[in-house]
C-alpha cells in the first residue's frame, strides 16, 4: 500500500506534466497546420477566415471547417454517388465530342441510348445526361422519333458566308438581319461579303472562300442573265462539301442550283392584270435587263398585256443596267430615267417599275415635271419595302409575308448542311395598294 501511494505521489505528477505538455504541442501543431489551411483556403476559395484564436480549439476549428467546407468545395469533397455520375456523364461526353468534332461537316446518327449504355457501361441517365450537353453546345440534335444526330457543326467550322450585291442597298439590311437570326439560332456565325456588282469581285470572295472553312453560301448573284466566268469556283465549293443557296437570281449555266427567289412571271401577270383591270391600255414598264429578275417580270408583264388584247410598244419598256443602278445609288444620278420620261411620260397612263427604290425615284421625276401621280399617271412596283412610304403618297407595290426571304433562305440552307434535299422555291406575291395608283376606265374580267 505505501508502494503505490509513492508511485502515485512521484510518478503521476510527472505522467500528468508530461501528458498536459504532449497535448499542448499537438494543439499547437494542429492549429498552424488550421492556420495554413485557413490561409490557402481562404487564397484558393476565398473563404472567411476562422473565429477565434484559442490553441485550444484547433483541433474543433479544423474539423468544423473542413466539415464546412467539404459540402462548398470540390477540394473537400468526399467522394459520393452523386460526384461519381457527374464524373461519368462529363467522361462520357468528352468521349462523344471527340469523335464528332472528328467529322465536323458529316451529318450522321449516333447510336442509341441503349446502345450507348451498353457500349461505356454507364446508366440511361447517364447517357442522356450526355447527350443533353452536347446539344447546348450545337453539335447534336434530337429529331423526335428517330434519335440523336450530329449537327455538322464544330468549333472551326460553324462559318456562313453570304454574297450580296451590295449589302447596303435598301432591302439588304432587313434581309441579312433574317438570314442571321435563324443561323444564329442553330450556331452558326454569318460573313456578308459584297460584290458591288462586279464579276471579278465575286471571283475573288469564292477564290478566299475556296481557301477558308466554311459549311454553307448564300449567293445573291452577280449579273445572272448574262455568262458568268465564275461557275468553276462554284463547282469547287460544292465539291468541298459547301452547301450552295442562291437567293433572288441564279446562274441557269450552273447545273443542279438550289434557288429561293420571287415568283416574278407571277409578279409581273399580277401587276399587268391589276392595271388593265383599272382602265388603263398604255403601260409603261422600267425593268433591269442585266438580273434574271428583270426578264421575268417583263415577260409576265407582256403575257398579262396579250392575254387581254393589249399591244406592248417597245418604246414604253425602259431597261436600266447595274451601272446605272449603281450611279443613282450612290450619286442620285436620275439620269436615265428623266431621258425616258421626257420622252414617254405623256404617251403612258400607267408605269410598272423593277422594285420601290426604282418607283420612289420615277415618282419624284415625275413631280419636277409637274405629272401629277396618280391623277395623269400611274406607278405599281415590287418588294413592299421601306422606300414603299418615304413619299407623299404611299406606293402600290407587291409584297411577300414578313420576313419571308431572309428566314426561307437560312432555313432551306439549314436543311441542305444536315444532307436533305432541298428543292428550288419560287416566293408568291400579294398586292399591297397605296395611293400611286388610279383607275382610268373600268373593265371586267371574264
Amino acid at each position: 500500500m505505501l508502494f503505490l501511494t509513492s508511485y502515485f505521489t512521484i510518478k503521476l505528477p510527472v505522467f500528468s506534466f508530461f501528458f498536459l505538455v504532449t497535448f499542448l504541442i499537438c494543439s499547437y501543431f494542429v492549429h498552424f497546420l488550421s492556420g495554413w489551411r485557413v490561409f490557402f483556403s481562404a487564397v484558393l476559395f476565398r473563404s472567411p477566415s476562422p473565429p477565434g484564436e484559442n490553441p485550444a480549439m484547433g483541433i474543433f476549428l479544423c474539423y468544423n471547417l473542413w466539415k464546412e467546407q467539404k459540402q462548398e468545395y470540390p477540394f473537400f469533397r468526399v467522394p459520393e454517388q452523386e460526384n461519381e455520375m457527374a464524373a461519368k456523364y462529363i467522361r462520357l461526353a468528352d468521349r462523344l465530342r471527340e469523335q464528332i468534332l472528328q467529322t465536323t461537316g458529316q451529318v450522321y446518327k449516333l447510336p442509341s441510348e441503349n446502345e450507348l449504355c451498353k457500349q461505356y457501361q454507364v446508366s440511361r441517365q447517364t447517357v442522356r445526361t450526355a447527350l443533353q450537353l452536347l446539344a447546348q453546345e450545337g453539335l447534336i440534335e434530337k429529331r423526335c422519333g428517330s434519335g440523336s444526330y450530329s449537327t455538322g457543326l464544330g468549333y472551326m467550322k460553324n462559318r456562313i458566308a453570304v454574297i450580296a450585291g451590295n449589302a447596303e442597298e435598301y432591302t439588304m439590311p432587313a434581309l441579312l438581319a433574317d438570314i442571321k437570326s435563324v443561323l444564329r439560332e442553330k450556331g452558326y456565325q454569318t460573313n456578308v461579303y459584297s460584290t458591288h456588282f462586279r464579276i471579278s469581285e465575286e471571283r475573288r470572295i469564292l477564290e478566299e472562300l475556296s481557301d477558308t472553312a466554311v459549311r454553307g453560301l448564300i449567293v445573291q448573284g452577280t449579273k445572272t442573265t448574262l455568262p458568268n466566268p465564275n461557275l468553276d469556283l462554284y463547282e469547287r465549293l460544292r465539291k468541298k462539301g459547301v452547301a450552295l443557296l442562291f437567293l433572288g437570281g441564279y446562274y441557269k449555266a450552273f447545273s443542279s442550283s438550289v434557288y429561293i427567289k420571287d415568283d416574278n412571271y407571277y409578279g409581273g401577270y399580277l401587276l399587268g392584270k391589276y392595271l388593265i383591270g383599272r382602265g388603263h391600255t398604255r403601260i409603261g414598264a422600267v425593268f433591269q435587263m442585266d438580273e434574271i429578275a428583270g426578264p421575268e417580270r417583263y415577260q409576265g408583264f407582256s403575257a398579262a398585256l396579250r392575254d387581254f388584247s393589249i399591244s406592248l410598244l417597245d418604246d414604253l419598256v425602259l431597261w436600266y443596267t447595274c451601272l446605272e443602278l449603281e450611279a443613282l445609288e450612290t450619286r442620285s444620278d436620275t439620269g436615265f430615267l428623266t431621258a425616258f420620261l421626257r420622252k414617254n411620260a405623256s404617251l403612258c397612263s400607267a408605269i410598272i417599275c423593277q422594285n420601290d427604290e426604282i418607283a420612289y425615284w420615277l415618282i419624284r421625276e415625275l413631280h419636277y415635271a409637274k405629272v401629277r401621280v396618280p391623277e395623269d399617271i400611274s406607278v405599281v412596283s415590287f418588294d413592299n419595302s421601306y422606300m414603299s412610304e418615304l413619299g407623299s403618297i404611299r406606293i402600290t407595290t407587291l409584297s411577300h409575308k414578313e420576313h419571308e426571304p431572309g428566314q426561307s433562305a437560312a432555313r432551306a440552307l439549314l436543311r441542305m448542311i444536315q444532307g436533305e434535299t432541298v428543292l428550288p422555291e419560287e416566293l408568291s406575291w400579294r398586292l399591297a395598294a397605296g395611293g400611286s395608283d388610279a383607275p382610268c376606265g373600268a373593265v371586267s374580267f371574264p
